[in-house]
């Protein structure tokens, strides 16, 4: 029974940071969601290029106006993401790009973002580019600057796939249901300051 007892107090304590939870998703999110969506506003005709073209981009009607929306769906949803203002509705449009995202531009590359020829997930695309890897180093390392290129960390192939993604996705509808966080979010201090009234 004291177990038990101890075990109830922990949980209760726990529980008072599970604003620090939220602040950390927040934050995680904010700057990944951000450079999308600034990605995109900096370099919107070669984006709406890629969205409208169905030979080799994604083939989607209307491409202006769904660049405008993914654009600035991320960029302004990190901003309120930031703060903690509208958490859980502004993660509604967010998660709807995330999913779109999702299956539109990555899910033809399987699940990983970076190709990892050993994994357990490893695709075709995945176990061929462990070749093509191999071949890029050695020829870097012949005629290129290979310890200069490989001072910053390792070369890597991007696979694309849906990993980044359904993390974020997941992130955001955590954050759907948590909302903002208590005492870290902009929707903790009004909701306060509504109860008081």
């Amino acid at each position: 029974m004291q177990v038990i007892r101890l075990y109830q107090q922990g949980l209760k304590g726990i529980q008072q940071l599970d604003g620090l939870v939220a602040l950390g998703l927040r934050l995680y999110l904010t700057p990944v969601l951000m450079q999308a969506g600034y990605n995109k506003l900096t370099h919107f005709s070669d984006t709406a290029a890629w969205f409208g073209d169905p030979n080799w981009g994604l083939g989607l009607p209307m491409p202006e106006l769904m660049v405008a929306l993914a654009a600035g769906t991320e960029f302004f949803g990190a901003i309120l993401l930031l703060f903690g203002l509208a958490t859980r509705l502004v993660t509604i449009p967010l998660s709807i790009t995330m999913l779109v995202a999702a299956l539109s531009v990555h899910w033809q590359n399987g699940w990983l973002a970076i190709a990892d020829p050993n994994s357990w997930l490893a695709n075709e695309q995945v176990i061929a580019s462990g070749e093509k890897l191999q071949a890029a180093q050695a020829l870097l390392q012949q005629y290129g600057h290979y310890e200069w290129l490989i001072s910053s960390g390792k070369l890597v192939v991007l696979n694309n796939g849906i990993e980044f993604a359904i993390t974020y996705l997941l992130m955001l509808l955590a954050l759907m249901v948590i909302g903002g966080g208590r005492y870290t979010s902009l929707d903790h201090l009004i909701a306060k300051r509504y109860q008081r009234i």
